[in-house]
């Protein structure tokens, strides 16, 4: 068993730093057609960021650390200033001049919220198990997505596992509990990048659509949502090596398991569909949530609770975390709308 360092504090998440273009249009025209931009905006993307910013509109009461690569250009200084101003280190935040900053240019249909993304890499391709100093930080949570979304890190290492296990066995050395998201990918790489590394991460977040790649369990029957699939599909995360919790989130809420106890559930929000500009940065806001609770010890319902409530409010604007508010609020939010009903 690893030897565990006297307990650090605060959250140190690495991997994709992304801007985020996001246009809001009218309808999603068809191939060659057109479509009308009636508004858009600027915002943070990717994992690291979207949970640290989030974690900082919540008002986490512990260090946040930045750990990954920007470019030496206008979108890096942006983010690096934004760090600055939500009060995020970013002494592992590194710049590169061998790639431009990534960015993703997300198309949101004003109607329905549903978005399309298109992605440039850039810097975050690059990003190497050297470029993790696990000895710089006293975090006592270590976070790291996308899998699946790095090319180097999702690359297979000397001993043929993704280098991904070279970050965490370092994190874990260093004595920090760990947790790992991953992109919902189309490819078949679940079981051969992620799978692997599942054995180092003390926490999992995935949605539906990851949950059935990774474990090949339907979650839903008819195309609904049923309490037996998804704690199957749990038990299945648990069973490839995940080491505490495995968490599942759907738009219906999310479910948490443990091999120490009983399935823990949360159904969503009851967001007016009026009120959703877009659904880019919910899940970010949800790990956010879970994992400020996490880290203060809190047991998992009241984290889920957290998760769920901070995923709603992130609904209110179109990029992944300006309408993300302090955690009172968040909760608040809940309470005002109140929750859907768990599925059967």
């Amino acid at each position: 068993m690893t030897a565990r360092r006297p307990a650090g504090r605060g959250l140190l998440a690495g991997g994709n730093w992304i801007i985020d273009a996001v246009k809001l249009i009218d309808t999603w025209p068809p191939q060659d057609a057109l479509a009308t931009i009636v508004g858009q905006s600027w915002g943070n993307g990717g994992s690291p960021y979207n949970v640290l910013k989030d974690l900082a509109r919540l008002g986490a009461p512990f260090p946040l650390e930045a750990v990954g690569l920007v470019g030496d250009d206008a979108n890096g200084r942006l983010i690096r200033q934004d760090c600055r101003v939500h009060h995020i280190d970013t002494a592992q935040l590194r710049v590169t001049g061998a790639a431009a900053t990534s960015y993703t240019d997300v198309m949101t249909v004003q109607s329905t919220g549903r978005r399309t993304f298109f992605h440039q890499r850039g810097a975050n391709a690059l990003l190497a198990p050297e470029h993790f100093d696990f000895r710089r930080t006293r975090a006592r949570r270590f976070h790291l997505g996308y899998a699946l979304l790095l090319d180097t890190l999702d690359a297979p290492g000397a001993d043929g596992a993704p280098r991904l296990a070279e970050v965490f066995r370092a994190a874990r050395a260093a004595g920090l509990a760990t947790s790992l998201d991953c992109v919902s990918d189309t490819s078949d790489r679940f079981r051969t990048v992620v799978a692997p590394v599942l054995p180092l991460v003390d926490v999992l977040f995935a949605n539906d659509y990851e949950t059935e790649k990774l474990t090949g369990v339907p979650l839903r029957r008819g195309g609904a949502l049923t309490r037996r699939t998804v704690e199957e599909a749990v038990r299945a995360l648990l069973r490839l090596g995940v080491r505490d919790w495995a968490l599942v989130h759907f738009p219906e809420g999310a479910c948490a398991g443990s091999a120490r106890g009983p399935m823990v559930w949360q159904p969503s929000v009851k967001v007016p569909a009026a009120a959703v500009a877009g659904l880019a940065g919910a899940g970010d806001a949800f790990a956010a949530g879970v994992l400020l609770g996490l880290h203060e010890g809190w047991p998992m319902a009241r984290c889920l609770r957290l998760g769920v409530c901070a995923a709603a409010a992130s609904l209110a604007h179109p990029t992944c975390s300006e309408s993300v508010r302090p955690a009172a609020a968040c909760l608040a939010l809940g309470r005002r709308h109140g929750f859907n009903l768990p599925p059967a």
